[in-house]
């Protein structure tokens, strides 16, 4: 099987759930304790063994592109004060992979989004990482699906099992066959079932997807909202038992939201060393 070299980050929304703070800035550049959302996203997939990053973008996307090019100003800056450590963290970012970006011109749903990547991707399979969905974990999740990937010679998406009172706000996926714990084999996926969902696995934004789901977003019809669904290709090829679930080690927050977001800024800073006792005692100090 051809190895996965290269991840789609589709990137070009308005990130309307983050106003007023996505006014200026994208999303994706948010900060998260001391990096943006969109640094999280690469280092797991460069942690991963991907080699291309294809930022899927639009007009008002320029900083996600600049924050992983070359700021000589800065570097030479930071060279003449001495500060080693901090030029290692900024020539990582420009050095650590290849980064292609490609702008979709209209934005037409998530399945338009990755299609945008295909002369870039070509007949490889690829990962596909939502940037929004920010998951600490031991084992980068893209690995982990890439694992599956390998294993079983098919597409792998995440799943993440949710309250069924929530099924309605995700993908939601049908299981023909539990192959283990945590792998599955998957015949249909149904867009945020309002009722009878089939089950209560709803998919996360990573994906390891075979070139034939490249092949079907260009072949499928665009829903009522004029949108191209990622779901809709991927549905082709669980129809033919070409598509496995996995439960992701890690867990997962939506910092697409404000609310998801406060949670990830806590447990992230939680789990580093340096800042663990400081946000322990400002807890304590503020609320106990």
């Amino acid at each position: 099987m051809k190895k996965i070299r290269k991840a789609v980050l589709p990137v070009a929304g308005f990130g309307t759930r983050m106003l007023p703070a996505s006014k200026a800035i994208p999303k994706e550049m948010i900060t998260l304790v001391d990096k943006p959302l969109i640094q999280y996203a690469v280092e797991e997939a460069i942690n991963s063994g991907i080699e291309t990053i294809i930022f899927v973008t639009s007009r008002h996307k320029k900083p996600i592109e600049d924050h992983f090019d070359r700021f000589f100003d800065l570097e030479e800056t930071l060279s003449r004060s001495g500060k080693e450590e901090e030029l290692k963290k900024i020539m990582y970012l420009a050095n650590c992979c290849e980064f292609i970006s490609v702008r979709q011109k209209e934005q037409r749903g998530l399945g338009d989004a990755v299609y945008c990547a295909k002369s870039i991707v070509g007949d490889e399979p690829f990962a596909v990482i939502l940037p929004d969905d920010v998951i600490l974990s031991k084992e980068p999740v893209i690995g982990q699906l890439i694992e599956q990937y390998n294993e079983m010679g098919g597409s792998v998406i995440a799943l993440q099992e949710v309250a069924p009172e929530n099924t309605s706000k995700y993908g939601i996926v049908s299981i023909e066959e539990e192959i283990n714990d945590r792998l599955f084999k998957l015949n249909d996926m149904v867009e945020k079932p309002r009722e009878n969902p089939p089950s209560n696995f709803a998919i996360i934004g990573r994906y390891v997807l075979t070139s034939a789901v490249m092949e079907n977003i260009g072949n499928i019809e665009s829903g009522a909202l004029g949108e191209i669904q990622l779901t809709d290709a991927i549905k082709k090829e669980a129809e033919k038992g070409l598509v496995y679930g996995y439960k992701f080690k890690g867990e997962r927050f939506d910092c697409g939201n404000v609310k998801g977001y406060i949670e990830a800024t806590l447990n992230f800073a939680l789990e580093r060393d340096d800042l663990r006792d400081y946000v322990v005692e400002l807890i304590k100090n503020k609320f106990i």
